[in-house]
Order: C-alpha cells, then structure tokens, then sequence
C-alpha cells in the first residue's frame, strides 16, 4: 500500500514502483488563500494562477521532478471517456498531446520517462494505474466510469508498455465513498443495468469503487492488484477538498505520477 509522507508541510500518499513516483496530494503546504487553502491544485476554480502555479511545482518537487514545469502534462477534463498516451518526451510529441488534451481528455497513459502528468479532483475518484516502464492517471465520476474508462486506460497502458494487464496495480484515491454518494433512482438503475455490482434495490448510494473494480477486472487487471484507499473527502474534509462539501466552492487536490 501507500505511505501518507509530509515534505516541508506538502502531504501526499505516494508511492514508488520502478522509476515510477506517483501519488495523492491532500490540500495542505500550498500557498493559495481561502477558500482554495492551500495546496489548489486546479486552474479552473478561480484561484491566482500565479498560486496555482507554485503549488504544481511544489508537487513535483516533492517527487523528485524538480525542473519538469514545462513538461507537466494536465488534461481539459470533461467527465468524458478520452484517453490520450503519450510516448514520448520529443516536444513535437507533447505538443500534439497538450492540443488533444486541450479539447478534453480524462486520462493519460504514459510511458515517457521526465514527463509528469496531473489530473484534478474534488469528490470525483482518481485512479493511478502503474506497471514497470509506464503509468497511468484517470478522472472518473459517474460519467466516465459508467463509461468504463478505468479499464479503457487499463488496456492501453498494457497494449503502450507491453505489458500483460494482469500486471498492472491499481489505486483508488480520495473520493465521496459509496455510503456517502447519494444520486437519483433513474442512476442507480442506470449503473444496475450496467454493472454486477450496483444493486438499485439497495437504495440510492453509489459505490463508484465497486464499479470501477469490475471494469478493471474486465481489462484483465487482477482482483488483487487492485487498491483501494478508502479515503473519503467528505468526512476527511480537513485533509482533501470536496465539492459537496464546501457547497461548489473549492480547491482541487491531485493524483499525480512520473516516470523519473
């Protein structure tokens, strides 16, 4: 599992496979004001961008991409089932991946080594797949994963890095938990129909977790290899941001990975 570590007041759960750094940021050790305080990690919020800018370098800092600012690669992210992959740190490369990931784009494969990749969260579940010589980040609400783009990222990073996807290790971050996840009956029908997991019957709160597992385990990512945190953001309020929460107005903590 992962290992919740504080560098000069930045606090992540982070881990390391390989050459592989990656991690969870929490919302402490930023510089941003109320009410994105501190660590605000997302440009679309309407914090100082300035602020923004000096907490992602304090993240990288801490994972040992000192330097990377330029390379950083942070997706448009639309709760929509795009995945981009990039292969490469050649600058042509990422300038066609920063013009798809631009026009939308919820997770990014990556198997170039000095290219970090973040993606932004406030209730929403990250997921960080890893396996020896690439990664993957991944933004998945209800959308995308009634979409299924976990195991979408899944088969990709396994097909980009050559990889069985029974090898591949999956962590679920900090997201609103299935006992606190309330949506409407007509969606809790909609996942029911979809997946094995969801039982509508049940009541009205959904496990995004539960679902996101089974498309795993349909990528062929083993049961085992999958791990989940269960971390919430709402009622670890003081440690993550959450939407729900703080009624819309907020920061974004990260997940966050490189290959070094």
């Amino acid at each position: 599992m992962l290992d919740r570590i504080s560098h000069d007041g930045v606090t992540l759960v982070e881990g390391a496979r390989g050459p592989i750094r990656f991690g969870f940021t929490e919302r402490t050790g930023g510089v941003s004001q109320a009410p994105y305080a501190s660590l605000n990690l997302g440009t679309h919020v309407g914090d100082d961008p300035a602020a923004v800018a000096e907490n992602r370098r304090r993240v990288l800092a801490v994972l040992g991409a000192d330097g990377l600012e330029e390379r950083l690669l942070v997706p448009n992210q639309v709760h929509g089932d795009e995945v981009a992959v990039v292969a490469s740190a050649d600058e042509e490369e990422l300038a066609r991946v920063r013009a798809l990931i631009a026009e939308g784009t919820d997770a990014i494969v990556c198997t170039a080594a000095r290219v970090p990749v973040m993606l932004c969260y406030a209730d929403c579940v990250p997921v960080v797949l890893v396996c020896d010589c690439g990664f993957a980040v991944v933004h998945s609400g209800w959308k995308g994963t009634y979409a299924g783009i976990a195991g979408k990222a899944a088969r990709l990073l396994a097909d980009a890095a050559g990889v069985d996807a029974s090898q591949i290790d999956a962590y679920i971050g900090p997201h609103i938990l299935g006992d606190e996840y309330e949506v409407s009956e007509e969606l809790m029908e909609q996942f029911a129909e979809r997946f094995q997991s969801i039982d509508a019957a049940a009541g009205r709160l959904l496990d995004l977790s539960c679902a996101i597992r089974e498309v795993l385990a349909a990528a062929g990512v083993s049961s085992d290899r999958v791990h989940d945190l269960e971390l919430s953001t709402m009622r670890d309020n003081d440690r993550f941001f959450s939407y729900r929460a703080e009624h819309g107005t907020c920061g974004r903590h990260a997940a966050v990975a490189v290959m070094l």
